[in-house]
């Protein structure tokens, strides 16, 4: 398995002792994790986001299995070198830092996983599908404005500008290649204290019902909380709320 380098962006002092990396979900971007890097800072931690291979900026490969997006992630250590103090990581991003932590247990401190894709089957995977073909059939603002009217305007900005940068062709075989998609074994042999946030079921979340109580169930290191009215991207849903439940976790 060939690792990648990931294109880098941060926010905050870099001679922070507190080093955290964000990692975005499938589709998506460094930058669009733009608020958690934000508040991150402004409570004294250097946060780093990376593109995921086939992503952004980054590298594409013809590998884009979760296994090979987790080894990405083991070998992006901070600048200092050592652990992270936190690694925050979303749906795709959730899964990998996942695969990831369980791998390598020196690799971070502590885990946030914000509705993280623990296990995509079914229904589930069909929505991320269309989800995505949608996306990259017609990426204009003002559909993304239509479908999330209450995102912040640099959100809808980011997410033209990750669906424009981002390959079609990683994103769909991101789906093919992982199937089946599950991560539970990995959650189960986590090591380190680990928060997930997640979702408003009423709205739409993919950790959730059977699979959230079994991967609780399995590690007594994992804890949950709720963003209420979230759909799965709760830190650009409920930004205020989301990022109150990851400082309470970083706690």
């Amino acid at each position: 398995m060939s690792v990648v380098t990931l294109p880098r962006m941060a926010w905050g002092d870099p001679a922070s002792a507190d080093a955290a990396l964000l990692v975005h979900g499938l589709g998506s971007s460094a930058a669009l994790m733009w608020r958690l890097g934000e508040a991150l800072a402004d409570a004294g931690w250097h946060a780093t986001a990376v593109d995921l291979r086939g992503h952004g900026a980054a590298p594409r490969t013809q590998d884009y299995t979760v296994a090979a997006y987790a080894a990405d992630l083991v070998a992006t250590r901070p600048a200092h070198g050592g652990a992270w103090g936190a690694v925050i990581g979303h749906s795709l991003g959730g899964a990998s830092s996942t695969v990831a932590a369980a791998s390598s247990p020196d690799w971070t401190e502590r885990l946030v996983l914000i509705d993280p894709a623990i296990l995509v089957e079914g229904r589930d995977a069909q929505i991320i599908r269309r989800s995505q073909e949608r996306a990259f059939a017609d990426n204009r603002i003002e559909v993304v404005r239509e479908e999330h009217p209450h995102w912040h305007p640099q959100d809808h900005e980011l997410k033209i500008d990750a669906v424009s940068r981002g390959s079609q062709w990683a994103v769909e075989q991101t789906s093919a290649q992982n199937s089946p998609w599950d991560v539970r074994a990995d959650a189960a042999r986590l090591t380190v204290p680990t928060h997930i946030i997640g979702a408003d079921p009423d709205v739409y979340s993919l950790f959730t019902g059977d699979v959230a109580d079994e991967v609780l169930a399995s590690n007594e290191r994992i804890s949950m909380s709720i963003v209420t009215g979230a759909g799965h991207s709760p830190h650009r849903d409920r930004p205020d709320d989301t990022i109150r439940r990851l400082l309470e976790a970083l706690l």
